[in-house]
């Protein structure tokens, strides 16, 4: 029988955490809430809901194999951000940094205009990107349980 060492992030956790980021990021009044696919989609969602803001956009990037990290961050999509003033950008992890940090680059670039803020339920103190908003700081492997409950 295979052990797991790692945290599991529950969905009691999550409710009450998204609720908790929801509050802090509430004062940036954004327009739009931008999901980094797959990790920020679930919580692009909740925090939508609770903020009562229809227009959620994404954008895809792909840094890990699982586990392993690629030597590489991929960005795919676009926005349309038109008219925009402020847009939050939502993952669920600042771990390395480097997606939070490519994608705020590329937007910040390519929408002058915007101001873009970033919210994470995690962060790690090690990243090379602080997200505007947290919650939690990260201190091992998590399997959150959009990961781990649908996997059959």
């Amino acid at each position: 029988m295979e052990i797991d060492l790692n945290y599991y992030y529950s969905y009691e956790a999550f409710k009450k955490d998204t609720n908790c980021l929801i509050q802090k990021a509430r004062k940036f009044n954004p327009e739009v809430i931008l999901g980094i696919a797959r990790g920020g989609l679930t919580l692009s969602h909740a925090m939508a809901e609770g903020m009562d803001i229809r227009e959620v956009q994404t954008l895809r990037t792909e840094l890990y194999d699982k586990s392993c990290k690629r030597d590489e961050l991929s960005i795919f999509g676009t926005c349309d951000l038109l008219e925009k003033k402020r847009v939050l950008v939502v993952d669920d992890i600042s771990d390395s940094g480097d997606t939070l940090k490519a994608i705020m680059g590329h937007l910040e670039t390519s929408f002058q205009d915007i101001e873009f803020k970033s919210a994470t339920l995690y962060y790690k103190k090690t990243s090379c990107y602080e997200p505007d908003f947290w919650v939690n700081e990260a201190t091992e492997w998590i399997d959150f349980f959009w990961e781990k409950d649908f996997n059959l």
